[in-house]
């Protein structure tokens, strides 16, 4: 499996956005769901990569730059035909190899209260990110799970 950056306009990575988007919308009520969407993905702040495995999209992340020393994991997902697969953890190792990279000292998501994302909770936390308050524009939101990552230079975990 190969990641690379992605320009959002092949129609798989598009289809796959939508059922990301669409999955999401029965979670939580709509002033609670943080997702990014095509417009926000695109956005000169956002880096938006896909993993491919040959010709088939794997899934997809994306970091944003919130700060010059923190940024935040957005809308990873993986395709359901390469679900427990290792995309996910291989994507989550590669943002967090990047956010290293690019000199962050802090990497922080959230995600949701909700079983439907306790898959998603356990791997951040397997990768380090623990619980926090909320960060940047968010606030606190009984529908909202904030996790947060000190970068010390090591991309290993998972």
């Amino acid at each position: 499996m190969e990641i690379r950056i992605d320009k959002l306009e092949s129609p798989a990575v598009l289809a796959l956005l939508r059922e990301h988007l669409d999955s999401l919308a029965p979670t939580a009520p709509a002033e609670s769901r943080h997702a990014l969407d095509l417009e926000g993905l695109r956005r000169a702040d956002v880096t938006f990569w896909c993993v491919w495995d040959g010709e088939a999209l794997a899934g997809f992340g994306a970091l944003k730059q919130l700060t010059g020393s923190h940024a935040e994991i957005k809308s990873m997902r993986t395709a359901t035909s390469h679900v427990r697969r290792g995309v996910a953890s291989m994507l989550l190792r590669h943002l967090v190899q990047e956010a290293i990279t690019r000199g962050y000292s802090r990497l922080s998501l959230e995600t949701g209260t909700m079983a439907f994302f306790e898959p998603a909770r356990r791997l951040y936390a397997s990768f380090g990110f623990e619980p926090c308050a909320p960060f940047g524009s968010y606030k606190r939101d009984p529908n909202s799970v904030y996790m947060t990552r000190k970068l010390d230079g090591r991309a290993s975990a998972g």
